[in-house]
């Protein structure tokens, strides 16, 4: 990851126009922040990809959002898209219309956290295909230059996360669409989050998914123990495998069969973020007065 901050850091310094590439189901907690900060005073498209997974109406809820800042553009898009390029083209030119012509090609500049589906999109743009696509993060390893019009120059960079996530929703509505691996997170603790936000937002899809009633007022953990039962996850002994449970929930919400579901809308972000906010600067007090106590103790000042 840092060879690939390094990577976009030295090409943005030529670049006119930046895409991020988001994940519609989530889209702030899939914003890079180290890209927000590098890619400072250039204008930006926001690209929420696999809303065909995604809830209509808190797409639209993300798109107005974006579009409401400035220097910014927002699309819905999905990674299958038949001819996407000329939609992309258009609305890159719109944020740079000064850029064009062989003599001033525009330069853009295409970043996504991994597995969001960058690849696919750009090989369905392409005549050709040209960047490896699959379900591992991280597989694009290089950075490619894809001519998409004689004056329009496309830049791909390796997915790229970054140190640390600030905003705890975040890092596990990032664990529930698998862009990071299963190794960093304990998949029946996300499973238990994703079905938390499911039951108080997707109780009739939840519920038609896996034939459940009198889902009302359940527990997330109630609730994985019932999906565990009604689909055959046991162990010896009658007991429920919640491992087992967990990935099966986990499973049918990449693939979008428990239905379309967006896992944040931007009122619910913006409480979350200034929740973080207080917590980390609680948690800095706190360190900062440990400090003081332990010099004290020491005998300086």
């Amino acid at each position: 990851m840092n060879k690939a901050r390094k990577a976009v850091s030295e090409r943005l310094k030529d670049i006119d126009v930046v895409i991020e590439m988001l994940d519609a189901r989530l889209p702030a907690s899939s914003a890079n922040p180290m890209l927000a900060y590098m890619a400072k005073g250039k204008p930006r498209l926001m690209l929420l990809n696999k809303q065909d997974l995604a809830d209509p109406n808190a797409t639209q809820q993300w798109l107005e959002w974006y579009r409401a800042k400035k220097d910014t553009q927002a699309l819905g898009m999905d990674a299958g898209e038949r001819s996407p390029a000329q939609k992309l083209i258009n609305a890159c030119r719109e944020l740079a219309p000064l850029r064009g012509g062989l003599d001033k090609p525009l330069r853009v500049l295409i970043c996504g956290i991994p597995n969001v589906g960058k690849s696919t999109l750009i090989n369905s743009m392409s005549s050709r295909k040209i960047a490896k696509t699959g379900n591992t993060p991280g597989i694009t390893k290089n950075e490619q230059r894809i001519i998409l019009q004689d004056d329009f120059e496309l830049f791909d960079t390796p997915g790229m996360l970054w140190p640390k996530i600030e905003v705890p929703e975040g890092g596990y509505n990032l664990a529930a669409s698998g862009a990071v691996g299963r190794n960093a997170m304990d998949e029946e603790e996300v499973a238990l989050e994703l079905l938390k936000y499911l039951l108080q937002h997707y109780t009739a899809e939840l519920g038609a998914r896996y034939k459940l009633d009198k889902l009302d007022g359940q527990q997330d953990w109630q609730a994985l123990e019932m999906i565990g039962k009604k689909r055959g996850a046991m162990l010896p002994g009658g007991k429920i495998n919640l491992q087992k449970a967990a990935e099966l929930v986990l499973t049918d919400f990449r693939d979008g069969q428990i239905g379309r579901i967006t896992l944040e809308r931007p009122d619910e972000w913006l409480c979350w973020e200034k929740q973080a906010k207080e917590q980390a600067a609680i948690r800095a007090a706190e360190r900062e007065a440990k400090l003081q106590q332990e010099n004290k103790k020491s005998g300086r000042n």
